[in-house]
């Protein structure tokens, strides 16, 4: 325990983000701070602080070498990498402004970025990137000044910014690693909210915002030092930022960033992280993989599978003051043995601590998982708010709440049900947008969330809706759409789904297939895989609104879908109809489906 306490840096003393990196360097030198995959020896590598602080002492050196000034604004446009550090502290230690770039968002968007936080330094993962981003808009990006291509050779180019390979940037001999003396309540990074709807608005957060917000959430959390972290959600998003960045460095976690989310499931086995930090729909695969695999099992395995997870259930239950354990416990080592150990050995075998934020996680995801002794908790927040506001604890874990408000959060209801909050952690401001930022703050200066919400008599917190999506259909009937397409995207079969019906007298549903499993579907009823023409056919769209009405079974008997649009092209974050934390895009969806959606309410 004191080890860990001696490890732990407060944010008092690390005053700014750069001053947090400084005093991690200081303590723990010689300790390995992050690993990553290189591809050309194949092998992984791991890199200590003191390698990490000998980068970051080259980059500034580079800088220096430039007539960038303080307060300027630099893009970051890598993948997930020790890069990504090392170049977000050689600019938060020269006192400029980290703006990132999410590396698969359609180039077009990333250019309205660059533009209109004024970038004049682009760091990019390859040429390839670059040329894309010409392609799509030259004219927004004539404010920039440099450019480093990270990988390979850049293209040489006579008209816009400096293009350098990362070898020339890099040549400079570096100058020690020293004290910036800055702020703590300077801009450090503006940060582009991914949306539903619209341009993206830049979200500016000081230096305080965000070690006020990670030192709450590691206290939470209730992380050690000796713990390792697989990195693979975009370090451009705040929740990975904060909770698997800047809060690990606090505590002197070791960090290992996976290769990709394809290779997921490859890297929990081989890293055997102890923490993971994910989005809902990580889960809720695992889970589909799980039903497909348990609706071909033998009708014994389906049985044994179930009583495991209501005996786990009941454990936890029991472990949170909720309920007895009941006499089905005495064969828990037995299901430990054959159900949950075989399930947590796939996810490494050593995680202590799973977090999931960004969206709701639906509760029979939260329940298999928990059931299965994984120490899985649900937190919520957003971007303006650095971004966590709260989250639930091992030893206070409601998976129907998102917990308790950080210990410096206050948290609030506001008119129509609506979750208000003020922390230290809440935005400066949108950046050049007076008017947004006007109307995302109430009178007395809390943060308007837009989400529904609800805290009961122990201060847990629970989300009821989002007041934006609310379905207001024209018998006067109010749904909430998320939680029903939350339920159906756990059936196998789909993909991902939105539900429309404004306006309307029955609800609709545009779905996306699962590309696994379209082939036995359409199998089963004689059409051609190949031909998608075939989703018209009537009897696969009776069998398709059999499946989304067995989901939403547990559902008031006004929330039915009637009819249907199947697709099997899927939704992204590159064709734009998915944030980088994958949540569906609403109203682009229903903008771009919206012959479809008039056909479905016509026929």
């Amino acid at each position: 325990m004191e080890q860990e306490q001696s490890n732990y840096i407060p944010a008092e003393l690390a005053g700014t983000l750069d001053g947090l990196f400084r005093e991690r360097v200081q303590r723990t030198p010689d300790i390995a701070a992050y690993t990553y995959f290189n591809k050309t020896e194949e092998k992984w590598v791991d890199l200590s602080w003191q390698e990490m602080a000998n980068q970051v002492a080259r980059w500034q050196t580079s800088l220096e070498n430039t007539d960038l000034e303080k307060k300027d604004r630099i893009a970051i446009c890598l993948k997930n990498s020790p890069e990504w550090v090392i170049t977000d502290q050689a600019t938060l230690g020269k006192g400029m402004v980290v703006v990132p770039l999410y590396i698969d968002d359609r180039p077009d968007n990333v250019a309205y970025v660059i533009h209109d936080s004024g970038a004049k330094l682009l760091i990019i993962q390859s040429n390839k990137h670059w040329q894309k981003l010409i392609e799509a808009s030259a004219e927004a990006l004539k404010g920039l000044e440099h450019v480093i291509v990270v990988e390979g050779e850049p293209a040489t180019n006579s008209d816009g910014p400096r293009i350098w390979s990362l070898q020339e940037w890099m040549a400079h001999e570096p100058k020690p690693l020293r004290e910036r003396g800055g702020d703590r309540q300077d801009l450090a990074t503006i940060v582009y909210t991914s949306g539903t709807t619209g341009k993206p608005k830049g979200v500016m957060l000081s230096h305080h915002n965000i070690l006020s917000i990670s030192e709450g959430t590691g206290k939470i959390g209730q992380v050690k030092n000796y713990q390792t972290l697989l990195s693979f959600l975009p370090l451009s998003h705040m929740f990975e930022r904060t909770c698997g960045y800047y809060t690990p460095m606090m505590w002197g976690m070791h960090i290992t960033y996976a290769r990709s989310v394809s290779q997921l499931a490859d890297d929990l086995l081989t890293i055997k992280p102890h923490i993971l930090v994910a989005v809902p729909r990580i889960f809720e695969r695992v889970f589909e993989r799980i039903q497909s695999q348990l609706a071909k099992a033998p009708a014994t395995k389906r049985a044994i599978f179930r009583q495991a997870v209501n005996t786990g259930w009941r454990n936890f239950n029991a472990q949170q003051g909720r309920g007895h354990r009941g006499p089905g416990h005495l064969l828990w080592p037995f299901f430990k043995k054959k159900v949950a150990s075989p399930l947590l050995e796939k996810l490494g075998g050593n995680l202590e601590l799973a977090i999931s934020g960004g969206a709701a996680l639906p509760p029979p995801v939260a329940r298999l998982f928990l059931s299965m002794g994984l120490n899985l908790i649900q937190g919520y927040g957003m971007t303006e708010s650095s971004p966590v506001v709260c989250a639930n604890s091992p030893d206070a874990n409601d998976p129907n709440s998102v917990g308790h408000a950080l210990d410096n959060v206050q948290v609030r209801i506001g008119e129509g049900d609506e979750l208000q909050i003020h922390s230290p952690g809440i935005m400066l401001g949108y950046w050049n947008n007076h008017k947004a930022t006007r109307e995302v703050m109430t009178e007395d200066g809390w943060l308007r969330t837009g989400d529904k919400a609800r805290i009961d008599d122990k201060d847990m917190i629970y989300i009821t809706g989002r007041i934006k999506d609310i379905l207001v259909m024209s018998n006067g009937e109010k749904i909430p759409p998320v939680n029903m397409e939350d339920a159906i995207k756990l059936d196998p079969v789909f993909e991902n789904v939105v539900i429309v019906g404004e306006g309307r007298a029955f609800l609709s549903a545009i779905v996306v297939l699962n590309s696994e499993n379209w082939f036995n579907l359409a199998k089963e009823h004689g059409l051609d895989p190949f031909d998608q023409s075939v989703l018209n056919d009537n009897k696969l769209l009776k069998t398709l609104l059999q499946h989304i009405s067995d989901a939403l079974h547990d559902f008031p008997g006004y929330a039915k879908v009637r009819r249907i649009t199947a697709q099997l092209d899927p939704w992204t974050v590159e064709n734009g109809l998915l944030t980088p934390t994958l949540k569906t895009k609403r109203q682009l969806i229903v903008q771009q489906f919206e012959n479809e959606i008039e056909s479905m309410y016509s026929s």
